[in-house]
């Protein structure tokens, strides 16, 4: 398989598991088309032409794509974040003899990072899954998008792909994707177990290598709100997205019936919500997260004979 395959493979599974309707997927790409088809000849040349067929801003091929074309994956070595000290590190593995055929992020990098927050709006479309009325998640997710896209300006977004670039090294990014299989295999998983309490939550987390090998790193999943007795009522998993939405959901969360979230990470004007609406919250954890999410896409690139080298907080866990 040859890399940019391996790429859009990778996006592609994502897809399947998107949480929000197809339709509403595919308007994503019918949008884009739209707004390509109205520039004039010498704008679309400055059309991002991945919108085309692939939903996610926070997931582009930075360096090297059309190379990446011609060459075969025989193995990405992919961290959850990657600047230039980890294309450094390729690098030198490269010269020591590993092969390694294009460096894979999971945090928006490169041409990903200044539009990522374009994502957030598939938050809409999952508030609304949990109970939220539509026209609520849609005006509260407005200005939280605007606040994150403002906060991401003036990034140094290509420092990493230069990097990249000067040394000769694909790279690309798969986010939302990744992040969309981690969010579907808890709630499934969660779906099964029926977990009671936060305390049989934490022990079904448990039941998956990811949760237990960060816990051996002395960052296990953790009730920030809520303790081991509280039961759980309605569980919902926030995993993808983006980044955290607005604070502001909780109270409509308590509303619709939502005893506990399930998420990576909170910050603490989330916690403070959550605490006064009496809404649970247990953080599952970043590393652990993100790495299972991740495992779930390379273990369908291992199975078209692509090898795999983690680093930069990535623990790779085969389920095949």
């Amino acid at each position: 398989m040859k890399i940019y395959e391996a790429y859009e493979l990778a996006i592609r599974t994502g897809m399947e598991r998107d949480p929000r309707p197809q339709d509403e997927v595919q308007k994503v790409l019918d949008d884009a088309k739209e707004a390509y088809d109205k520039l004039s000849e010498d704008k679309k040349d400055l059309f991002d032409q991945e919108r085309l067929w692939n939903p996610y801003t926070d997931s582009r091929f930075s360096v090297m794509a059309d190379e990446a074309r011609d060459m075969e994956a025989e193995c990405l070595m992919w961290g959850i974040d990657i600047g230039p000290a980890e294309i450094l590190l390729a690098d030198r593995l490269r010269e020591r003899g590993r092969t390694v055929s294009a460096v894979v992020a999971h945090h928006p990098i490169g041409t990903a990072r200044t539009k990522f927050p374009e994502v957030m709006w598939m938050q809409t479309d999952m508030y609304h899954e949990m109970g939220v009325p539509i026209n609520v998640t849609e005006g509260l997710m407005k200005p939280r998008m605007e606040d994150v896209l403002r906060g991401v300006m003036g990034s140094n977004y290509n420092q990493g792909a230069d990097a990249a670039r000067l040394l000769g090294i694909p790279l690309f990014n798969v986010h939302s994707p990744a992040d969309n299989m981690v969010q579907r295999y808890l709630t499934d998983l969660f779906g099964r177990t029926e977990p009671k309490r936060l305390g049989d939550l934490i022990d079904v987390l448990y039941t998956e290598p990811e949760f237990r090998q960060a816990a051996r790193y002395n960052s296990p999943p953790e009730i920030m709100v809520g303790n081991k007795n509280s039961r759980c009522g309605r569980i919902v998993c926030k995993m993808t997205g983006g980044t955290s939405g607005p604070k502001e959901i909780y109270e409509k969360f308590a509303q619709a019936g939502v005893g506990t979230v399930v998420g990576m990470h909170f910050p603490e004007s989330h916690i403070e919500e959550a605490r006064k609406n009496n809404v649970n919250l247990v953080i599952s954890g970043h590393m652990s997260s993100d790495s299972l999410g991740i495992n779930l896409i390379c273990d369908v690139w291992e199975r078209h004979g692509i090898d795999i080298l983690p680093c930069s907080g990535f623990t790779r866990f085969s389920r095949n």
